[in-house]
């Protein structure tokens, strides 16, 4: 006899075969059909994109397609000092004129102008304001100089040396010291190892500027670059001011293939352990190095999302142990990702104290073993679908909303490293048609390839002070043996189905209604006295903000209590709601975009929302429940006591 269920299921598994049959997964990806992508004859690169937000505006990127690994042996942090030169003049722009001017029209260095220099690739980032159609066409020129005519006067050459080297002294913070260092042997065997960005101060201080020229002559030429144009623009204008900008630019020495960097594999495991009298925090990584893959065609774009679904089920469950009463961690996050430019990688990234990096690691190797046995759970997979279609319905009803600065980004990022950009408007039927045939078997077979023996690294960070210790190579060694003879049992799902609020409130009428039309606001006021304010805007088609108000706060707290009363709201927001604790909220929300949350300042007491239109019920009965029934239970007040510890060591 055939029940309910059992019909259900067979109709799911034919339609899901249905779908399957309808997407081509052997078809290349699409480019988004909103981005004009095309190529001068020169071999430059363009994408052009029209973008209402923000209005007036347009983003512009120079990507070139080199970074340090390309430097000679004599070069070294040069592809880094030439990014600084750009702003130092250029044919137009004489010495320190160029940023003069930028600033003159209202664009900010750092927020508006900007480069970065990385391994295998150099950045320049200009955002020009449209309302006068010069200035588009000066940011044009100064884009087309940095890539054909840096001047690279000795004289400023030599000025920038200092900037430079201080750069390199200070080293941009504690965490860049110490990435410096440990990039040297996570990178064993590689050029990566040897081609640090920042560079070698011996050679900074003396390299001769024919030396720089060398470099910016082999290496800006048309083939290795990119121009991105994202925002208020013509997009047939815009492409003939690209052609006319660009077109004439030749590279000024004999084409040489771009280098290849490859990390190799390795059978021991790579251990690094680096401290910084100026880090902040302590830090325990887990990082096993992968085959590149790069999505070229629909199967590899369904292949992400196993991949996706995989790291959010396994988030998940580090969020539930960093809940825990004694969590290892204050924060803990795992997944399938990005490493260089030929290596991805699947890494665990997690924040903790000194003391607690051991059982960081362990925990890592324990959770991933767990799952390599078991499995996750059909529950865990449903949520986790759950929650993927919540995010992928907000960033669909949102489209018309995208900043141009995250096009212009996901541009940069086709060009330089072949991901995708398929738009949202494909990614979004795409993941309709193909999630359904993705089974938790495919997701459950991904970990047995994320934790391997070969290829193993593992990195520790963290502040050096005086009676604070590290574990020794030989402890890291003992925790992945021991690991590898730890007795696991499956994972227990403590999920609860049940009503938010079960028995609703009385319901409170409207006794007074204004409307103010100059501003479309409208003013309520309600029987049992609460005052409420409506606003429509147009900023987001998939968002309701809730702020409500009144007046006491911490002045009404006692004094003996006005420390404790500090912290009231964030011990609120780590503790759940009615008799479920956060981790089974969290479980039981999965898929809804709402949320609420208390907080208090030294005259008022706050309740924030957030949510979509659908979910707003939602949002407003978390609101309910904040006013009437947190669960302050003491795992969730310990938790938070234990995570406060390790943010700050030696003060509680």
């Amino acid at each position: 006899m055939i029940t309910k269920l059992s019909r259900f299921l067979l109709l799911f598994v034919l339609l899901a075969t249905v779908v399957s049959a309808q997407v081509d997964l052997s078809s290349p990806i699409p480019t988004d059909p909103n981005v004009r992508i095309g190529k001068l004859s020169n071999g430059l690169t363009y994408y052009i994109h029209k973008n209402a937000k923000p209005e007036n505006k347009v983003e512009l990127r120079l990507a070139v397609n080199i970074g340090s690994t390309a430097e000679r042996d004599d070069q070294q942090g040069l592809a880094h000092f030439l990014e600084h030169m750009a702003f130092n003049g250029t044919k137009s722009f004489k010495k320190n004129e160029l940023v003069s001017y930028l600033q003159s029209i209202g664009v900010r260095f750092g927020a508006d102008l900007n480069a970065y220099t990385s391994f295998d690739e150099t950045v320049y980032m200009l955002s020009i304001p449209t309302e006068k159609k010069e200035l588009l066409d000066k940011g044009l020129l100064i884009l087309s100089e940095w890539a054909s005519a840096i001047t690279l006067d000795p004289e400023e050459i030599q000025k920038e040396r200092g900037v430079v080297l201080e750069e390199l002294r200070l080293g941009k913070g504690a965490d860049q010291r110490m990435r410096d260092r440990y990039f040297s042997k996570i990178f064993k065997g590689s050029v990566y190892a040897e081609r640090l960005p920042i560079g070698q101060k011996e050679l900074l201080e003396k390299f001769d500027p024919k030396v720089l020229i060398d470099f910016y002559e082999d290496w800006y030429r048309p083939d290795t670059m990119a121009v991105v144009a994202v925002g208020a623009l013509d997009i047939d204008e815009m492409e003939k001011k690209i052609r006319s900008n660009f077109g004439s630019i030749k590279a000024k020495r004999k084409i040489k293939p771009v280098p290849v960097a490859a990390v190799p594999d390795h059978k021991e495991t790579l251990i690094a352990v680096e401290t910084d009298k100026e880090a902040s925090t302590t830090s325990a990584q887990l990082l096993f190095k992968k085959k590149a893959e790069r999505a070229i065609n629909l199967g590899d774009l369904r292949s992400q999302l196993v991949k996706n679904f995989f790291n959010g089920m396994f988030n998940a469950r580090l969020d539930e142990i960093r809940q825990s009463a004694n969590p290892p961690f204050v924060f803990g996050g795992a997944g399938f990702g990005g490493f260089v430019r030929n290596k991805d990688a699947y890494s665990v990234f997690s924040i903790t104290d000194p003391k607690n990096v051991k059982a960081a690691l362990s925990v890592f190797l324990d959770e991933n073993n767990r799952v390599k046995q078991f499995g996750f759970t059909q529950a865990e997979f449903d949520r986790q679908k759950e929650r993927y279609f919540a995010g992928l319905e907000n960033s669909y009803r949102e489209r018309g909303k995208t900043e141009s600065f995250l096009f212009a980004n996901s541009y940069v990022s086709h060009f330089l490293s072949g991901n995708p950009a398929p738009g949202i408007e494909f990614r979004y039927n795409f993941s309709k048609s193909v999630v359904p045939t993705i089974t938790l078997k495919e997701v459950n077979e991904l970990a047995r390839n994320a934790i391997t023996d070969e290829n193993r690294v593992i990195i520790v960070t963290g502040p050096e002070k005086p009676g604070v210790t590290y574990p020794t190579y030989d402890e890291i060694l003992a925790v992945l043996k021991e690991s590898e003879n730890a007795k696991l049992t499956p994972y227990v799902d403590n999920a609860v189905k049940e009503a938010l609020v079960g028995d609703l409130p009385a319901t409170t009428k409207i006794i007074e209604e204004k409307a103010d039309g100059k501003f479309g606001i409208t003013y309520w006021t309600l029987s049992n006295g609460v005052k409420i304010v409506l606003k429509p805007t147009d900023y987001k088609e998939d968002q309701i903000l809730m702020r409500g108000f009144s007046p006491g706060g911490l002045s009404l707290v006692a004094d003996d209590k006005a420390f404790s009363g500090r912290y009231v709201s964030q011990v609120a927001g780590e503790s759940g709601l009615k008799k479920l604790s956060r981790v089974q909220l969290t479980k039981l929300l999965a898929g809804k975009r709402a949320s609420a949350s208390i907080s208090l300042s030294e005259q008022y007491e706050y309740v924030n929302g957030n949510s979509t239109p659908n979910d707003l019920e939602t949002m407003l009965q978390l609101a309910h429940l904040q006013f009437s029934d947190v669960n302050f239970e003491p795992g969730a007040f310990d938790s938070f006591i234990s995570k406060q510890k390790q943010f700050l060591p030696g003060l509680i």
